[in-house]
């Protein structure tokens, strides 16, 4: 796939500041945590922006509430579709929940229990698919030209990014200028956004986009220079299990990223035992990349103040307990 290098609409700093106005009445600040432990074992000064704390259990509701806040009053009537392993469709179905517009979610059917539960919950009529035989966006396609729906995706929009970036603007409001700040990269919304906010706010600290080492089309295609396509990847980080990375994220990555890091399936199982134990957090697995890299990376990171954005908490119990058995 090749990327664009210039993109109509390409969101700026001023859009996550526009994002963050828009929002305000609905998005909680999160809380920015610290651990004696944690600052301890990596040698760094670590504040940890807990998006985990937000309304539906991630950092999604932001970009998804800055989105159909937008929408016009045809589009508020027709409804809106999203295609989602969990967190997307959960911040969709909420926040047209709170907007009194119609939401659809195609998710997997192997996604957690406790998603697909939540997402019905918030009012989202749910359509079933096949991950690893069916195609999502085709899905979706024909609720679009069949009712009229809005297609919000769940990364590569600029409103999506542009809300996302809200969770790394409040913290570098809340901590000051970071060294390093690390975040969970599926389809990249959440770091294209950071990034934006971080450049702005702290134009010395190094953004670093972290995967699972089976989903690292990310890492592949900054490496290559395009988008990489790579197979449905299997991962327990099921919020990254994305195939590629959007062309509105991949132009912001290209630009400003420092870096895609990866890390494996028994490091995240290792961070969510620590934030359990030690944080007293419930963090789902792709919320703990970002953890997982600074530990792996500790050496390069002693002295330094750093940023780690715990992207979300949606995880089911009983698989809490496969994880930590």
């Amino acid at each position: 796939m090749d990327a664009q290098t210039s993109l109509p609409n390409l969101p700026t700093y001023a859009d996550v500041l526009a994002a963050a106005e828009r929002i305000r009445p609905y998005a909680l600040q999160t809380p920015v945590l610290t651990s004696r432990t944690a600052d301890a074992e990596s040698g760094a000064q670590l504040f940890f922006k807990c998006e985990n704390f937000q309304r539906m259990g991630a950092f999604k509701f932001r970009g998804a509430m800055n989105t159909l806040a937008q929408f016009s009053a045809i589009q508020r009537q027709a409804g809106v579709v999203a295609f989602s392993s969990g967190n997307h469709g959960q911040a969709i179905a909420l926040a047209a929940s709170i907007l009194g517009i119609p939401a659809t979610i195609v998710m997997p059917h192997d996604a957690p229990a406790s998603k697909i539960a939540a997402t019905a919950g918030y009012g989202g009529k749910i359509v079933h698919f096949d991950r690893y035989t069916e195609d999502r966006e085709q899905i979706c396609a024909a609720f679009v030209e069949q009712h009229g729906m809005t297609l919000v995706p769940p990364f590569d929009h600029p409103d999506e990014i542009s809300g996302q970036g809200t969770a790394a603007l409040e913290l570098l409001q809340q901590t000051g200028p970071l060294d390093a700040l690390f975040v969970s990269l599926g389809g990249g919304g959440l770091l294209a956004g950071s990034l934006l906010a971080a450049k702005a706010l702290a134009p010395a600290c190094k953004t670093y986009g972290v995967e699972p080492e089976a989903a690292n089309d990310a890492q592949q295609s900054l490496r290559a220079g395009k988008i990489v396509l790579i197979a449905p990847p299997r991962t327990i980080a099921d919020g990254a299990q994305t195939q590629h990375v959007g062309h509105y994220t991949f132009a912001i990555m290209r630009r400003d990223v420092e870096d895609i890091l990866t890390v494996s399936d028994p490091e995240l199982i290792d961070c969510m035992r620590f934030y359990a134990e030690r944080m007293k957090m419930i963090v789902e697995p792709t919320g703990c990349l970002s953890l997982a890299a600074v530990r792996k990376h500790k050496q390069q990171l002693r002295g330094l103040r750093v940023g780690i954005i715990v992207s979300g908490g949606n995880v089911d119990l009983s698989r809490l307990g496969q994880y930590f058995a």
